[in-house]
């Protein structure tokens, strides 16, 4: 999702790739046509009314960064996905450049390059002595512009050469099928980006095909058994629909995978958020954080209170969260899968 110097993939997209569009008058549907209900969104008429009702969280770019920072300071997703590249990533990296003496890495919005940095390390720890191409499709200049700044503060990356490309991934597929010159790569990865695609098989298949022999393609995203998941399929069709179709889980591209005939290996990476501030009426952080769980601007303020209330007590079941200690830990699963080439 996002922006800023904060180093997440999720953040780093909140600039839209290929993704329905809502607005106050009407809703783009994905079949690029403006319709207030029509038979492509399967909810009630008031579902719809309800939605719109409602904003949502990317719409006020400043207030998404405030409730995302406050997601970074009470969950670990940063930290169970450095760990995921500390334990597991130099196995599954270990055929990408045997005899090789360059490796090329794509990274498919690398964000401002923090877990990008983290791969690098990696890669180059396995493979010493080899140069290393690494490019990043990434739409956001201002998240371009922290991903040089990070560079720059980085001793150790001299046989490393980076390539930044302002673009969606989707614009990048356009352009590399325009040149007729698919570059190959040894080792791709896409961060908490595929909520932000409007073809999600299609964008799969594209990057696979731009895979080498023996290369790998990581993908993370929030696990199909995560709180996330449950609260998508449960509570989508009453939150704003703007982003009704990135709703997608570990679950969910399993099964794209699977119908494609695709080899892949699959990771779970335990993460969890403290939501206790969101049971206390009132709370600025816990309203911060059900906004961030909703991706709803002042969702407390805004929702039908019935929504709002069952919502509040949902998340407090074991279903969604963990109670620890007096406090509520919902469950921020995420998913590695990497797919063979």
């Amino acid at each position: 999702m996002h922006f800023l110097n904060l180093g997440s993939h999720r953040l780093k997209l909140a600039l839209p790739q290929s993704r329905d569009i809502y607005t106050d008058s009407s809703i783009i549907c994905s079949n690029n046509t403006a319709c207030s209900f029509c038979d492509s969104h399967p909810y009630t008429k008031g579902d719809l009314e309800s939605a719109m009702a409602m904003r949502s969280l990317l719409s006020d770019h400043s207030h998404y960064v405030e409730s995302f920072r406050l997601f970074l300071e009470n969950s670990t997703e940063h930290q169970c996905m450095l760990e995921f590249i500390q334990k597991n990533l130099p196995d599954i990296i270990s055929s990408i450049g045997n005899g090789k003496s360059t490796i090329n890495v794509l990274s498919v919005g690398g964000g401002s390059g923090e877990i990008d940095l983290q791969i690098l390390a990696k890669v180059q720890a396995k493979y010493p002595g080899a140069v290393i191409h690494n490019d990043v499709i990434e739409p956001s200049a201002e998240q371009i512009m922290h991903y040089q700044e990070r560079v720059a503060k980085t001793s150790s990356l001299e046989n490393i050469k980076f390539t930044w490309h302002k673009e969606t991934s989707l614009e990048y597929e356009g352009r590399m099928k325009a040149s007729k010159e698919m570059k190959k790569w040894n080792f791709i990865h896409m961060i908490q980006m595929l909520y932000y695609v409007k073809d999600i098989p299609a964008t799969i298949k594209f990057f696979h095909s731009l895979l080498e022999p023996g290369a790998k393609l990581l993908i993370i995203l929030v696990s199909g058994t995560s709180g996330w998941a449950k609260l998508w399929k449960k509570y989508g069709p009453h939150l704003p629909l703007n982003d009704l179709c990135l709703y997608v889980s570990s679950a969910d591209i399993q099964e794209i995978l699977h119908e494609a005939g695709l080899r892949y290996q699959s990771y779970e990476l335990p993460s969890h958020m403290d939501i206790t501030d969101c049971f206390t009426e009132g709370n600025k952080n816990g309203e911060l954080l059900l906004d961030f769980l909703t991706e709803t601007c002042n969702f407390s303020k805004t929702a039908p209170l019935d929504l709002k209330n069952e919502i509040v007590e949902d998340l407090k079941k074991p279903e969604y969260s963990e109670k620890k200690s007096g406090k509520y830990l919902f469950n921020n699963n995420l998913s590695a899968i990497v797919i063979e080439s």
